[in-house]
């Protein structure tokens, strides 16, 4: 049998607006030939602006999903999936693409105008691997980092749901943003390999 070609994907989050990391990093997943972007929340400043946080990537052809962070709301991510071809959300839905499945939800449960119940985001989380729990690898996408993560050295608290999701779907990946000083480490929980990307790109292949 034909082993699959791997996915190669860019990972970032907190954006906050700012249009020149968005070129650096849409310049990166050409130069790097990136299948996938994706962008863990946080997009926008509070929402003052979504101009060129999108349009960037989908200018080098790339793919890309998002979720919403504790800056946006629901349907500023909607809005940006309308604009952009090429361009789908995962809170509480998920996304195949070469043999794997990629679900997600955002928010943070404690900060932001913008914070949904801990509770709903483990239904969300739930909601989105259900569709694709067949496939052999998952990748599981959040705003917020799991409760007992490494991120916790920064004092935000992390999402008791996110840590049960861990526990319960046994994703290959989680990835998400939200601390920004813990942007680049990564860690095992399990069998789940949790990268925590903030602001700082990571580029892995699955």
């Amino acid at each position: 049998m034909k082993e699959q070609k791997k996915t190669r994907i860019l990972a970032v989050g907190d954006l906050h607006g700012d249009q020149s990391l968005v070129k650096r990093l849409a310049k990166r997943a050409k130069d790097e030939n990136v299948d996938l972007v994706i962008l863990a929340g946080d997009l926008t400043m509070f929402e003052h602006s979504t101009k060129n946080l999108i349009g960037p990537f989908i200018k080098e052809n790339k793919e890309v999903l998002i979720i919403p962070g504790n800056h946006e709301s629901m349907s500023t991510i909607r809005n940006l999936t309308e604009i952009y071809p090429k361009t789908k959300h995962l809170h509480g839905y998920s996304v195949r693409k070469n043999g794997i499945g990629i679900f997600g939800a955002g928010y943070d449960s404690t900060v932001g105008p913008f914070a949904i119940e801990d509770e709903e985001i483990f239904n969300l989380l739930k909601k989105g691997n259900d569709k694709i729990k067949d496939l052999k690898k998952r990748i599981m996408v959040t705003h917020s980092p799991p409760e007992g993560s490494i991120a916790e050295f920064s004092g935000v608290e992390g999402s008791k749901a996110i840590k049960r999701a861990v526990k319960e779907f046994k994703p290959d990946i989680l990835i998400s943003a939200h601390v920004h000083e813990a942007g680049g480490l990564q860690e095992k929980i399990g069998k789940t390999t949790v990268l925590h990307v903030a602001r700082k790109p990571t580029i892995f292949e699955i």
